[in-house]
């Protein structure tokens, strides 16, 4: 079992979400569905980054 103060896993999906929040806010006028689109990119590479970690682990 993970001890769960040393799981970066949730910063890194967290994290992900911001960026793609922050990227999207620029393409919010011209495309919301842009807007979407970047938070949904932002979650994949958080996802993404989180199983590179937890493989490294064990």
């Amino acid at each position: 079992m993970t001890n769960k103060k040393n799981d970066k896993s949730t910063w890194a999906i967290g994290g992900g979400v911001i960026i793609g929040i922050g990227v999207g806010f620029f393409f919010l006028q011209k495309s919301p569905l842009a807007f979407v689109g970047s938070i949904l990119i932002g979650l994949g590479i958080g996802l993404i980054i989180t199983s590179i970690i937890s493989s490294k682990k064990g």
